[in-house]
């Protein structure tokens, strides 16, 4: 019976899905078992290539080996045998379904601050992508009046897809203790919630003194911003992009 190989490729950094097969896979795989959260397989290279990769030397010090296996997903090592040839995998989400784009989720009840936000995310991406592997691109959708209040697939794609989700909290209206954000915006960050990792949402809200009280999204300090104004948002935003997107090791 002939062996059906299976390609592995390393995810050492994020790149895109489309972009990781183009490069020559690093492992063959014969798979033994398939099951919801986990794969059983033997590799077919030989041990001592096996024992010079740079994947392998990343699992003997402890860290997480991902691995994206040509029609089953993204997979983790959780262990390996070099006499057997049998590697075991753990089932995961890698980034590599990601795609290079961030979103930005704006209102226009208050369209100054969505206005200036988009401007600032725009030079701050052309500034960062003179220095990153992969250019970066802002994904934002303008607001109809007449829209209906839910999320087409396109926008649940666009959403999921995204390295990261940027909402504008600007309150619109205050009621009570309770700050009201623009309609759109909530549905969309409410899907953002339940999709996301940590660290890929960012809320950022322009100050207006006239309204005070909690928006209804209880998030990490370090995952809000707040502006005074333009000024101030170009000062401070530039660094904490840089800063949430480190964890994909964009930078050359």
């Amino acid at each position: 019976m002939a062996i059906i190989a299976l390609k592995a490729w390393y995810l050492e950094q994020y790149a895109p899905i489309r972009e990781v097969v183009k490069r020559p896979h690093d492992l063959r795989l014969s798979r033994n078992s398939l099951l919801k959260s986990g794969l059983r397989a033997d590799f077919l290279e030989d041990s001592s290539e096996v024992k010079g990769s740079r994947w392998f030397e990343r699992y003997l010090e402890g860290e997480m080996v991902e691995f994206y296996i040509e029609g089953s997903g993204g997979y983790g090592i959780a262990n390996i045998d070099l006499i057997s040839h049998e590697i075991y995998f753990n089932k995961r989400e890698i980034s590599a379904w990601l795609e290079p784009v961030i979103f930005l989720s704006g209102q226009n009840q208050y369209p100054a601050s969505t206005e200036s936000l988009q401007g600032v995310i725009e030079a701050s991406l052309e500034q960062f992508n003179q220095k990153s592997r992969i250019p970066l691109s802002l994904a934002f959708l303008p607001r109809l009046e007449d829209a209906p209040l839910r999320l087409s697939d396109s926008q649940f794609r666009q959403i999921k897809k995204s390295l990261l989700f940027i909402a504008d909290t600007t309150p619109i209206h205050q009621m009570g203790g309770q700050l009201l954000l623009g309609p759109s915006v909530c549905v969309e960050l409410g899907y953002a919630v339940q999709t996301k990792q940590a660290g890929q949402i960012l809320l950022v809200s322009q100050q207006r003194p006239q309204l005070s009280g909690q928006i209804p999204f209880a998030l990490p300090q370090h995952q809000q911003l707040s502006f005074a104004d333009v000024s101030e948002l170009q000062t401070v935003f530039p660094p904490l992009l840089a800063a949430l997107l480190q964890r994909f090791n964009l930078l050359l």
